[in-house]
């Protein structure tokens, strides 16, 4: 399954991006979205991340919009590895009560971790609550490849993929080794994050590979 990741200011764009997806995240801390914007679009599709990144605003307003997205219908909830335990803790007992599920997601922007490093993290997202957990780290070289990709050897619910150029082939076959999905842009410069390939890209990608 392909999920695109949505950064769009405009209310309507995403709307009319939603009808053509069969998942998409929604980056709350890049869409600016108010209160009212966050329950049309998570009413608007059953198959929806909420993602709210740190950095900038407080938490409490990032509590705040979570919930919102979570009582309005999102289906998964993605929280920072990094995040603190009551933040997390609060997030989670609403998430639950809602079916909504819980990702644990650890990026890392400057390299891959060792992979017995990177298991250990996996093992942490689950211990803190986590239903899926998700690796992104930045390839360096084709040894962070085979690192991040080995990751699939779990038999854990698991998204494991590699940001930047180099990064691109594990986001076309993570798919095709068990990941519970993988990252697209909408389209050609609307990445949010290093290596995104556009939707219709990839799903062609992914076809084409399925049929070998």
């Amino acid at each position: 399954m392909i999920c695109i990741s949505i950064s769009d200011t405009n209310l309507n764009n995403c709307l009319s991006l939603l009808k053509n997806v069969e998942m998409a995240e929604i980056r709350l801390d890049l869409t600016e979205y108010s209160t009212d914007q966050i329950k049309k679009v998570f009413g608007s599709h059953p198959r929806l991340i909420a993602t709210y990144r740190p950095g900038k605003e407080s938490d409490r307003e990032r509590l705040k919009k979570l919930k919102t997205a979570i009582k309005s219908g999102a289906k998964y909830l993605d929280i920072e590895y990094e995040s603190n335990d009551t933040f997390r803790e609060e997030l989670i007992a609403v998430a639950k009560k809602q079916n909504c599920e819980i990702i644990i997601s650890y990026h890392n922007f400057d390299e891959t971790l060792s992979l017995p490093e990177m298991n250990d993290i996996v093992g942490r997202c689950y211990e803190d609550g986590a239903d899926i957990a998700k690796i992104a780290t930045t390839i360096n070289g084709k040894a962070d490849i085979l690192r991040i990709l080995s990751l699939y050897n779990r038999s854990d619910r698991i998204v494991a993929i590699g940001m930047g150029e180099r990064g691109k082939i594990t986001r076309i076959l993570a798919p095709l080794l068990g990941a519970e999905f993988t990252f697209a842009s909408p389209d050609s410069g609307k990445e949010t994050a290093p290596g995104q390939i556009p939707y219709s890209k990839l799903k062609e990608l992914i076809k084409s590979l399925e049929s070998i």
